[in-house]
C-alpha cells in the first residue's frame, strides 16, 4: 500500500524529496495534473503516479483513496491549497505543504473545526517557511513566556532561488509587507523598517522586514501578539525595494507579471548540488517583554531547500508513526522547539543580552 501522496511531483523542491525519502523509509505515489511528466518522472525513479486536476474534485478524492498522507508541493499555494485541504478533508487525510505564504496559514486555520472533526491534521510550512523559523519562536517564547515581541531574520548564505519560489514572489508584487502588531496583521510598505542582525558572532547582515509566513505561524504557536519578519538584503536592493513602493501601479499590473513569470520560466530552474552542498541557512530571533528583559538566538544549518527537503520528510515521517495532531496545526506547536535541531548538520546557539 502507498504511504505518501507526493503533489507537484515534478517541481525542484519535489525532486530533492523523492531523492531523499527512501533514507527516511517513505515510499512515495508521485502526483500531479500532467500525465506525460509524471509518466518520464516516474520511469526514471521507478516509483507509481497518479494524475489529477485540483479543480476535478471527483478525480481528486479518486486519487486521495488509501492514501494516509499528501504532502502538497504545487505552488502557488494560495491558488492550489485549499482545492488540496479541501480534497483531504472528504478523504480523510493528513495534509501537508510546503508554502511560506501568509494567506495560506491563515485559510488552512480557519479549517481547524473541520479538520477535527475528521480526525486529520492540516499543516502548512513543513519546509524552510517556517520550520526553522517556527521552532525558534516558541524557543524564545520557552526562555521568556511574557514575551510582547518577537523578531525573526532569515539569510540564506550562497543560496539561489528556485523557479517556484520566484513565481510565488511575483503574485506579491506591490502588495506590500506586512507585521503583526497587537495581535492583527497590518500592511506596511515593503521596506518598513531595516536593521543589522548578527547571524554569527562575526557576522552582521543588513536585512529588512518581509511578509514571511511567521506572522502567521509564529503566532498561532506563541501567541506572541508583536512579530516583525526579517530577510538579510544586500543595501543596494533596500534602496531598490524604496523606490518599488512608488510604482506599486506597475507592480500590480497583469501586463507586468506575466512579463516576469515568462522570465522566470525561461532562466530559473534551481541551485544544483554544488550550490546547495556550499551554502548555509540562518535564522535569528530575538523576543523582548513589557519590562525590556530580552532573549536572543540564531540557528544555522543546511542550504533552504535542502533543508526543505528534509523537515518535510522528517514531519511526513512523524505522520506516519501516528505522531499527530488533529486539527490544523503548526510544526513547532506539534513536534517542539527542537524539531529542527533534528535535522543533519544544524546548530543553535543562544545569544548574551548584550551582544
Amino acid at each position: 500500500m502507498p504511504e505518501i501522496l507526493l503533489y507537484g511531483a515534478t517541481g525542484y523542491t519535489a525532486g530533492l524529496i523523492i531523492e531523499l525519502a527512501s533514507s527516511y523509509g517513505i515510499n512515495i505515489v508521485l502526483a500531479g495534473r500532467s500525465a506525460e511528466k509524471l509518466k518520464s518522472l516516474a520511469e526514471r525513479h521507478a516509483l507509481p503516479y497518479r494524475v489529477a486536476d485540483l479543480q476535478d474534485a471527483a478525480a481528486l478524492d479518486a486519487m486521495l483513496q488509501d492514501i494516509p498522507v499528501v504532502l502538497h508541493c504545487a505552488g502557488p499555494f494560495i491558488r492550489t491549497a485549499l482545492l488540496m485541504q479541501q480534497g483531504c478533508l472528504r478523504t480523510g487525510t493528513h495534509y501537508l505543504d510546503i508554502t511560506g505564504e501568509i494567506p495560506v496559514f491563515e485559510q488552512g486555520m480557519a479549517l481547524h473545526q473541520a479538520a477535527i472533526e475528521k480526525n486529520i491534521m492540516l499543516m502548512s510550512g513543513v519546509g524552510f517557511d517556517v520550520v526553522p523559523t517556527d521552532c525558534m519562536a516558541l524557543y524564545l517564547k520557552q526562555r521568556l513566556p511574557d514575551a510582547t515581541h518577537l523578531q525573526l531574520a532569515i539569510h540564506n548564505q550562497d543560496g539561489a532561488v528556485s523557479r517556484g519560489t520566484a513565481l510565488t514572489v511575483v503574485e506579491g508584487l506591490g502588495e506590500g509587507s506586512q507585521v503583526r502588531e497587537n495581535g492583527k496583521l497590518k500592511t506596511v510598505p515593503i521596506t518598513h523598517k531595516a536593521m543589522s542582525v548578527p547571524f554569527k558572532a562575526d557576522k552582521s547582515l543588513l536585512c529588512m522586514t518581509i511578509p514571511w509566513g511567521d506572522l502567521a505561524t509564529a503566532y498561532h504557536t506563541t501567541g506572541i501578539p508583536n512579530i516583525e519578519t526579517f530577510m538579510a538584503t544586500p543595501p543596494m536592493a533596500i534602496r531598490a525595494a524604496k523606490l518599488a513602493n512608488y510604482f506599486t501601479w506597475l507592480l500590480r499590473s497583469r501586463w507586468f507579471r506575466q512579463f516576469a513569470q515568462r522570465r522566470i520560466n525561461r532562466s530559473l530552474t534551481g541551485p544544483d548540488e554544488q550550490v546547495r552542498g556550499k551554502a548555509r541557512s540562518m535564522v535569528w530571533g530575538k523576543a523582548w517583554n513589557s519590562r525590556g528583559t530580552s532573549v536572543q538566538a540564531r540557528l544555522e544549518g543546511p542550504e533552504a531547500y535542502t533543508l526543505t527537503a528534509l523537515t518535510a520528510l522528517l514531519i511526513t515521517r512523524n505522520v506516519l508513526d501516528g505522531h499527530w495532531e488533529p486539527g490544523y496545526q503548526t510544526p513547532a506547536a506539534v513536534y517542539g522547539p527542537e524539531l529542527i535541531l533534528k535535522v543533519p548538520n544544524t546548530t543553535r546557539e543562544d545569544i548574551p543580552v548584550n551582544s
